[in-house]
């Protein structure tokens, strides 16, 4: 394979997740990837839109060895669901690819169950493996968009206004162990009703997953516009830990992009605007920030 240049090879693999994206978008791509610059595949067929997206779960990467498979199960059908929700799209149904060889199958197929029946979404297919290393599953999810244009990263507008739906930080506490935020780490609700109804009134629209500076920064590339965050005006869940509740991710909020005064049909929060391309596309307060180095969470 010939990389494109400015990327490296390291002789096992690529040194990061986006270089390798990047060498993936020297690829054939069919259209509806969006030059893989999006979080879900846009099919068109006939009048209909498919809304196709696949995330992995790994041991170790994305829960502890010590994790509940039936947690796991659920999170892994929530993350995914969560892309779906973030296009405005009504979920069809998932494939699964789950790789057999511990002694919690039992577990994992409860906490499947559980997602699946709280979502109504059946499960389609996909393909099981055995295995001895550390497990990892994975979930594509098809949904089916409900409004044109459908929300993307790439519709921001300079003078529209910056929303999120509710709290960030949640699921880092959880993650700490604090007890009444367990549950929003081990068991996200992905924001589907949410999405379907603000997908006719945004523009750009995308769920938190990765922290909420890395994911705005994302959208102002996608979008060629500078995202304007006050730091005064973003719901976090520990108002003294700031910094870390908009680094540390997880928590599936939607993040977008509608006009400055308009009705919005669920409950969100302003937090900032999106102004002309700058010197930087994102702006907390008055910091500038150019590399999405360190804001966020990245693989590799």
């Amino acid at each position: 394979m010939t990389l494109p240049e400015g990327i490296t090879w390291d002789g096992v693999g690529i040194v990061n997740e986006l270089d390798f994206v990047t060498a993936l978008r020297s690829l054939p791509l069919h259209p509806g990837a969006q030059g893989l610059r999006d979080d879900c595949a846009l099919i068109e067929i006939g009048d209909e839109v498919l809304v196709i997206n696949m995330d992995s779960m790994a041991e170790d990467t994305h829960f502890k060895p010590s994790a509940d498979l039936a947690d796991v199960a659920w999170k892994l059908v929530a993350l995914n669901l969560s892309d779906i929700a973030s296009k405005g799209a009504e979920p069809i149904g998932v494939l699964l690819g789950y790789a057999l060889g511990g002694d919690e199958d039992q577990r994992f197929l409860a906490g499947l169950a559980d997602a699946l029946t709280e979502y109504d979404v059946p499960l389609l297919g996909g393909d099981t493996i055995a295995t001895t290393g550390a497990s990892t599953f994975s979930i594509t999810a098809i949904g089916r968009a409900t409004c044109r244009p459908i929300p993307s990263r790439t519709r921001a507008t300079p003078g529209e206004a910056l929303f999120v739906t509710g709290p960030l930080g949640c699921a880092m506490l959880g993650f700490e162990g604090d007890k009444a935020h367990l549950e929003a780490f081990n068991r996200p609700r992905p924001r589907l009703v949410e999405g379907i109804a603000l997908a006719p009134h945004v523009g750009a629209m995308m769920d938190i997953s990765d922290g909420l500076l890395l994911d705005a920064y994302r959208m102002a590339e996608a979008s060629d516009v500078t995202v304007m965050i006050d730091p005064q005006l973003v719901p976090v869940a520990a108002p003294d830990r700031l910094d870390e509740c908009i680094r540390w991710g997880d928590d599936y909020e939607l993040l977008f992009t509608a006009a400055w005064d308009a009705e919005l049909p669920v409950h969100a929060v302003r937090i900032g605007l999106v102004e002309e391309s700058g010197d930087a596309p994102l702006m907390l307060g008055a910091s500038s920030f150019t590399d999405p180095d360190s804001l966020g969470y990245r693989h590799g």
